[in-house]
């Protein structure tokens, strides 16, 4: 009996004993569901850029030690490029973009909100154009602050304002914000995409107050189709 009731003792132990689970393996990141802005196609957007005279007077690296082979290309209606992303965390801090996620954080940008502060990159669709250079001046191509841009990836169209200057020889540099709309990964320490993104900038077109996201996917949206139709 006694050893009957060790057998049972022992048994009634190891159910109540805590169990070592397997460490989690850490989740991979699910790309998102992407709610596409507006009713102008990502090809037939692509069709208006297919060919490309040049506006910069050289070419843009698209990130340090890579040959520079990307022109900025202009119509009488905008100007853009094609490159690659990187992903912009600056401007207000918050739990995804701050000086811990990102080495390279500032919390400045080129251009700030109508009540003084700096720009949301985890909240605000914004491109990142570069500093004027030798190579191209974005403000003698009619460009400014607030100025719309359609971001093209894939078949996704995501709207959204010059909010930022970068260094004088890169290009393809968009907002956290920018980069989750559009399906690409926004880790500001290994996100991004290595090619594949357009961007076009429509030339005299401002957004007033700059973090009005609705009003640059209105007016993104109507000269986006202008653009389309060649008017």
């Amino acid at each position: 009996m006694r050893v009957q009731s060790l057998t049972l003792a022992a048994a009634g132990a190891a159910l109540l004993a805590p169990t070592t689970l397997p460490a989690a393996e850490p989740q991979a990141w699910r790309e998102p569901v992407v709610r596409h802005e507006g009713d102008v196609r990502a090809a037939d957007l692509l069709a208006k850029v297919r060919d490309c005279a040049p506006v910069s007077r050289g070419r843009y690296r698209s990130d340090d030690g890579r040959p520079a082979t990307i022109p900025v290309c202009g119509t009488e209606d905008a100007v853009f490029w094609k490159a690659d992303m990187d992903i912009d965390c600056d401007g207000q801090p918050g739990r995804r973009c701050n000086r811990r996620t990102d080495p390279l954080f500032s919390d400045a940008t080129a251009y700030q909100q109508s009540d003084g502060r700096h720009l949301n990159a985890e909240r605000l669709p914004y491109i990142v154009v570069p500093t004027p250079s030798r190579i191209w001046n974005y403000r003698a191509s009619d460009v400014r602050g607030g100025s719309v841009a359609a971001v093209i990836y894939r078949d996704r169209v995501q709207y959204a304002v010059v909010g930022d200057v970068g260094p004088r020889d890169i290009i393809g540099e968009a907002s956290y914000a920018s980069a989750q709309a559009l399906g690409i990964r926004p880790d500001p320490r290994g996100g991004g995409t290595d090619s594949g993104v357009t961007y076009i900038v429509f030339k005299d077109s401002q957004v007033k107050p700059i973090e009005d996201h609705a009003a640059a996917v209105a007016t993104g949206e109507r000269l986006a189709r202008l653009f389309v139709r060649g008017r």
